[in-house]
């Protein structure tokens, strides 16, 4: 089963911007439906975004025109770039995959694979 690493947080002004990569352990990334989510401190995980196989993406309409998900398969990984951050934003984010669905929405039952996590902190 294909391992997931995530890698790209920091500490951001507001308005600021970072881009989140997600690598895989294994050259299969392309077979993949992949997402992220967030979870705040004392919050509920929440799915930010996710892409099918055949590219199909869906968004958060709290990050819609602000967050965008794609997926280099040559390189194996998965990123979010994240532009306009809020500290509504802050959060850890995860990486996540699913090897047998190809249509996948933002819902954690989609996903099946977990990153660790790395933070992001938007300050005001």
């Amino acid at each position: 089963q294909v391992q997931l690493v995530e890698s790209g947080g920091g500490s951001v002004q507001t308005g600021g911007s970072l881009r989140l990569s997600c690598s895989a352990t294994k050259n299969s990334l392309y077979s993949y439906s992949m997402g992220w989510f967030r979870q705040a401190a004392e919050k509920e995980r929440e799915g930010v975004a996710s892409i099918g196989l055949l590219s199909r993406e869906s968004y958060a309409d709290s990050v819609k025109g602000r967050f965008t998900i794609s997926k280099d398969n040559a390189k194996n990984t998965l990123y979010l770039e994240m532009n306009s951050l809020r500290p509504e934003d802050t959060g850890m984010y995860y990486c996540a995959a699913n090897g047998v669905r190809s249509r996948v929405g933002l819902e954690l039952g989609d996903f099946y694979i977990w990153g660790q996590g790395t933070q992001v902190t938007v300050s005001s």
